[in-house]
This record gives C-alpha cells, structure tokens and sequence, in this order.
C-alpha cells in the first residue's frame, strides 16, 4: 500500500480534510497525461491561490472545479464553477459547464472572478454527513 496524504485524515477535522483533498488535486493536475493538462493544472494551481477558494472543500465533476462548504459525503453546492476551454480560455458559471459569469485567457482570472462570485454564507467547511 502506498499512502498518499489524499483523505488520510484520522481525526475528520474538516479543515484537515479541506487541505488533504486540495492537495491530491494538485498532485492530480500535476500528473494528468492529458494533452490539455498544463491548463487544468494552471486552473487548480490558481484557485489554491484565492485564499477563499482555498478555505472550501474543492471536487471535481467531469474536470469541472467546483467548491463545497461540506465535506464528502454531502457536498453543499452553491458556489461558482471553474473550467478550461479546449482554446485555451478559463471559463466561470453559476451551473456545471456553463461559463455564464465570464471566459478569460488566464486562470488566476478566472479564479478572482469565482471569488467575487462566491454567496456571502457560504463556509467556513463543516463536515458532511449521510
């Protein structure tokens, strides 16, 4: 068996487990074999940066980034969603896939704009329950 830190956390504290699932998702978009692999990796290096983003709970949903104020297994939904375009843009929407709020050629950008975008109630992280 290989630990990897990803949800290794004994005690739930949810802001533990905040920090484990960001970094499994960086270490993820590090190494994606994927031709669109840089970009997906500038798109989660860059929500990491936004203290606010970094401070929820992130999921991914067909490559979609999408934040939580609840921990698996009942995610809380509510925030922005960020993705890339295969032409290289950032896209931010209120629903899966759907850059209704705003398309950038970069990702810290986009990233700034989900912050903006974020409901005023939404965290700090609790854990998630059945």
């Amino acid at each position: 068996m290989h630990l990897t830190g990803h949800f290794e956390v004994p005690d739930l504290d949810p802001v533990r487990l905040v920090e484990s699932e960001w970094q499994g998702m960086l270490r993820e978009a590090r190494e994606l074999e994927y031709s669109w692999q840089a970009q997906y990796q500038a798109l989660v290096e860059a929500a990491y940066a936004e203290p606010a983003l970094r401070a929820l709970y992130p999921f991914t949903s067909h490559w979609t980034l999408r934040f939580s104020s609840t921990t698996r297994p009942s995610l809380t939904l509510g925030s922005p969603c960020l993705s890339t375009g295969g032409d290289g843009t950032y896209g931010v929407g209120t629903g899966f896939i759907t850059p209704d709020l705003g398309v950038f050629t970069t990702a810290p950008e986009a990233a700034a704009l989900a912050v903006r975008h974020l409901p005023t109630a939404f965290g700090p992280v609790t854990l998630g329950r059945l």
